[in-house]
């Protein structure tokens, strides 16, 4: 495991990161986050994802309980939690759901705290951009949050680049912490904001990336090439809204393709997805998903790819995926 700098911030992040999206509380209980989460450390894993709306906050509580329980140097690891979405709740969700202001953000962290069993986050992000909220409003409420001790650094989700241009630029004037990365969706099929849209940011603001859906939702495993198999993620009644995604002809055609890239490299399809993320030096930490052990530790095999990953083999992979990419 290599670690990586938080874009120009001292933070190092592993290469690869664990998420709790979509498996803690849903399909991952507290022992079996203790268990995944224990195996993502001794491999090198520093950095645990997690967000406020994840099962409604029981992700946060899930992850908490596992922590609690490792009993971690608090050094050690790397903790982020995101905001926006807010929490279903009884009565008006007026300043409680969906916006970015001061009220909501500084009253939502201490509650993820709470369920996080932490005194602080190292790292908060905005979930997604708020048209309704000032992004001034919004940095001063987040240099806040980083002022009194709750995060150490945050940043932003699926922010445009003029967003993210625009919320560095008020905190810079201010003399504010500034925003210092982004967690954008990045995989084959999805690469035009992390490549093309994101392109000056690197160099201008010291943009870091910590990405999510290495593997398209499970679409880049190959295991939806001959429809949804029962069990797997594309089967979930709550996320029904992927199955179109998931069952695309031409995209499981390009998978099709990548098994041959795949097969000439000694590796899995989902090892191969990863490792092209992951090859990407503007990548801090790629965020893998897992329901299990033994699929964690298959996906951390990517760590072993990436270096073979030369020219010649990204062209293959370009030429089976790219017409498709957007």
């Amino acid at each position: 495991m290599q670690y990586r700098r938080l874009g120009r911030s001292g933070l190092q992040v592993s290469e690869l990161s664990l998420g709790s999206w979509i498996t803690y509380h849903n399909q991952v209980g507290v022992d079996a986050a203790v268990e995944m989460m224990a195996a993502g450390y001794d491999a090198g894993i520093n950095f645990f994802d997690n967000a406020e709306v994840y099962a409604q906050g029981q992700s946060e509580v899930v992850m908490g309980q596992a922590l609690k329980k490792l009993g971690w140097a608090r050094l050690s690891y790397v903790v982020s939690t995101k905001l926006f979405w807010g929490l279903e709740a009884p009565g008006s969700q007026v300043n409680r759901r969906n916006t970015l202001n001061r009220k909501y953000l500084l009253q939502s962290i201490d509650a993820c705290l709470q369920r996080l069993q932490l005194d602080h986050v190292d790292l908060v992000y905005c979930h997604r951009p708020d048209p309704a909220t000032p992004i001034e409003e919004t940095v001063w409420a987040m240099h806040d949050m980083v002022a009194r001790g709750k995060a150490l650094y945050w940043g932003t989700s699926e922010w445009s680049a003029a967003e993210i241009r625009a919320a560095w630029d008020i905190a810079e004037r201010h003399h504010l912490h500034k925003p210092i990365v982004e967690q954008p969706q990045y995989h084959l099929f999805h690469r035009q904001r992390v490549e093309v849209e994101y392109a000056r940011l690197y160099e201008d603001l010291g943009l870091g990336l910590t990405t999510w859906s290495p593997l398209a939702s499970g679409l880049l495993t190959g295991k939806y090439r001959d429809g949804i198999p029962a069990g797997s993620r594309g089967a979930m009644e709550n996320l029904a809204w992927l199955r179109d995604g998931l069952t695309d002809t031409a995209k499981n055609a390009a998978v099709g393709r990548l098994a041959g890239v795949a097969a000439d490299l000694g590796c899995t399809l989902a090892q191969l997805a990863i490792a092209w993320c992951n090859r990407n030096p503007r990548v801090s930490s790629v965020i893998l998903g897992a329901s299990r052990v033994s699929q964690l530790q298959d996906n951390l095999g990517a760590l072993a790819v990436t270096p073979k990953l030369t020219p010649e083999v990204l062209a293959r992979i370009d030429t089976c995926t790219q017409a498709l990419a957007r």
